[in-house]
């Protein structure tokens, strides 16, 4: 805990709407000098807007906010930046074919007439080596990896000045010793004197950095509580308004017979390169296979290959006894394979169509949903309904664009939907990111169940926590290779995230 009180931010009373709805509800907020200072809250609690506000990308319809005592009016992210005020967001904006130095340079006032890059690259060395992170100035943004360009984000905002610096979610695609590497960084930085506000979904990173931590609830302070003072039971009641489970119950592993086999899988990146090498493994009924692996290593090729999206160009995949290599996928979906993809919203559901049909679009062409080409509407309406009910989906009618539900809730739609067909493979992808600890609990102990129930699951998740949690063996991938297949339950996490980095020998 610092032990300045010099308060260096002070949000009074903000308040915020959209469309009707109030995503901040006079809002108070006290950042000391010096600490790190988490903010947590349910999906749609309103902490991003809030700190959007902070940030200069939003303006508040009410409230005050001070910057070291003197109030301020911040009308865009320049004045942010002058007022010492800059945010990374999870999303990074980096452009890939500039250099690390041309970018953390783009839209600065001076030099105004002559770029002495020499100097800068000098100037961003002296401030990553005092900072502990490490990358080349010279570098192209295409050419680093995910913990690299989040580093060229944090020097952005250093070599501007900033001594208030806002993450959003900042360790979602780090390996474990990046996030170490990172909470270092932080803690030097408010040794110095900076203010850091961490949002974080994930209540251990919470209690292991944050001096203070502000709860959120429906666009509310719930709490401000000192680190000491609280724990991870406490934070997530606050956050979601009940008990919420940590220790999820697995029963021991009882595999069946294999139910996807992939042989010597190669394929292509969206770029023509090589994103998938001679990757092989098997999944039987009754088990979750974990997939880790840093963001960009060919997971999301991996999923693809096997739900029909991505072409294989060397290789098989068997499933259910069946060669479905490059099949299409419609014939997978036959195969009683069910996706949940990465980008539920774009790519799972439909956001302008309403949750009934969104939630109908696997089997409506099978009765009872339909009776020969035709739909059967009561029918429908009834299916919705059950399962809106039996995965306790929170929605004023099934006639809502889907769009307008939160991400705990379209979570569930989508889960609902690719369960309700009675799937015996299911390719999750990152099926709890972005959700809070209630939704994610949910999702995690659907997934146990079915995994119980003799669902064969290839669950692909950069949470490690979650993949030992969950899986009963974790293959680590790496260059669009695995790397190794391990048992979960003997499992050890530095090991992996050393694996997930390439620095330690394969090993099967």
């Amino acid at each position: 805990m610092p032990e300045t009180t010099e308060l260096a931010v002070r949000m009074r009373g903000i308040c915020k709407r959209f469309a009707g709805v109030v995503a901040n509800d006079h809002v108070n907020l006290e950042v000391r000098a010096g600490e790190v200072h988490a903010l947590l809250g349910e999906n749609g609690a309103g902490k991003s807007t809030l700190m959007n506000i902070l940030s200069g990308l939003y303006r508040a319809d009410a409230g005050e906010i001070f910057i070291h005592g003197r109030r301020v009016d911040i009308r865009s992210p320049r004045r942010a930046i002058e007022l010492g005020i800059g945010m990374v967001h999870q999303h990074f904006m980096l452009v890939e074919m500039h250099t690390v130095a041309e970018n953390i340079t783009l839209g600065l006032d001076r030099p105004r007439f002559l770029l002495n890059l020499r100097q800068i690259e000098r100037e961003i060395g002296q401030i990553s080596e005092r900072y502990g992170l490490q990358v080349d100035p010279r570098a192209y943004i295409w050419q680093l990896s995910v913990g690299e360009q989040q580093r060229v984000e944090i020097l952005k905002m250093l070599y501007r000045g900033v001594d208030i610096l806002i993450l959003d979610e900042p360790t979602a695609v780090l390996t474990p010793q990046e996030a170490d590497e990172l909470f270092a960084t932080l803690r030097q930085m408010a040794s110095e004197g900076r203010s850091v506000i961490f949002i974080s979904h994930k209540l251990d990173e919470v209690m292991h950095i944050a001096d203070r931590i502000t709860v959120l609830r429906g666009g509310k302070v719930a709490a401000t509580l000192d680190r000491a003072s609280t724990d991870k039971r406490q934070l997530a009641r606050l956050m979601v308004g009940r008990e919420v489970l940590f220790n999820l119950a697995k029963t021991p592993f009882k595999p069946g017979e294999v139910v996807l086999e992939v042989r010597n899988v190669h394929a292509l990146s969206d770029r023509g390169m090589p994103a998938l090498k001679d990757v092989s493994f098997t999944i039987r009924r009754g088990e979750i296979l974990g997939v880790a692996g840093v963001a960009g290593n060919g997971q999301r090729e991996l999923a693809e290959v096997i739900t029909g999206l991505r072409k294989v160009t060397r290789g098989e995949i068997i499933i259910r006894s069946q060669n479905m290599t490059n099949a299409s996928p419609r014939k997978v979906i036959d195969e009683k394979v069910s996706h949940v993809p990465e980008d539920r919203l774009g790519m799972g559901l439909i956001p302008n169509l309403p949750v009934s049909d969104n939630a109908i679009l696997k089997g409506y062409l099978h009765p009872p949903l339909s009776r020969g080409p035709f739909l059967d509407g009561v029918s429908i309406r009834s299916f919705v309904q059950k399962l809106i009910d039996s995965f306790d989906v929170a929605t004023p009618s099934q006639d809502i664009p889907i769009k307008l539900l939160s991400g705990g809730n379209l979570q569930k739609t989508l889960l609902a939907r690719e369960i309700s067909v009675g799937p015996e493979l299911m390719v999750a992808v990152h099926p709890t990111r972005g959700l809070d600890v209630g939704a994610t609990e949910f999702v995690q102990r659907t997934l146990l169940k079915q995994r119980d129930d003799g669902l064969a699951i290839l669950l692909i998740s950069e949470d490690l926590d979650e993949l030992l949690a969950l899986s009963d063996r974790i293959a680590v991938m790496y260059g669009g290779q695995i790397r190794a297949i391990v048992n979960a339950a003997e499992a050890d996490i530095a090991e992996i995230g050393l694996m997930m980095a390439s620095k330690e020998p394969a090993g099967v």
